[in-house]
């Protein structure tokens, strides 16, 4: 369609080059609205598995087409600053019973005994238990349970599933430590 109308080679090569440029740029720009997104974790409520400043890619398409299963690592704003994501694990789905008891998390009747775990957790927030969590909700945990503000507090509560931005993927730094996240 150019070489018919532009017979110039370079304004052709050049009108070609910002025509291919455009579409790259729109590409990105579709993929990052749509598909994926980065995001960088601050503090140490997730720790061990993600640590302070680890960079991640979220997987906004496992949100929409997708149903949340408790051990996913989301993010999401933050209630108190909604420029702000928070990154934390889904402990519990639409119509799953939570409970504190004795320093540890109770769903659907089992004791959590998750890699994150090991620890008797000091509180059990603000929030009344047993907690039935509600329709278009999650119930999220810091992996790092003593160190972490999360929907045992009032201030974040449960999670509507649609503020949730995406799911962990991958960390993308630091390098040494680039790879899946679970």
């Amino acid at each position: 369609m150019l070489k018919n109308r532009i017979h110039n080679p370079i304004i052709r090569g050049l009108i070609e080059w910002i025509i291919a440029i455009g579409l790259a740029l729109l590409l990105f720009l579709v993929l990052r609205m749509f598909v994926f997104r980065v995001a960088t974790v601050s503090g140490d409520s997730m720790l061990p598995t993600l640590e302070d400043g680890d960079r991640l890619i979220l997987n906004r398409a496992a949100v929409v087409f997708s149903e949340l299963r408790t051990g996913d690592i989301v993010a999401y704003p933050y209630p108190g600053n909604p420029s702000e994501y928070h990154i934390k694990r889904v402990i519990g789905i639409p119509g799953d019973v939570v409970d504190f008891v004795d320093g540890g998390f109770i769903v659907n009747g089992v004791r959590l005994e998750d890699a994150f775990s090991y620890d008797l957790v000091w509180s059990g927030g603000n929030v009344l238990f047993p907690l039935t969590v509600e329709e278009g909700h999650l119930f999220v945990l810091g992996d790092n349970r003593n160190a972490s503000k999360d929907s045992r507090y009032s201030t974040v509560g449960t999670i509507a599933s649609g503020d949730i931005i995406g799911r962990v993927l991958l960390r993308i730094w630091p390098f040494d430590s680039f790879g899946r996240v679970e």
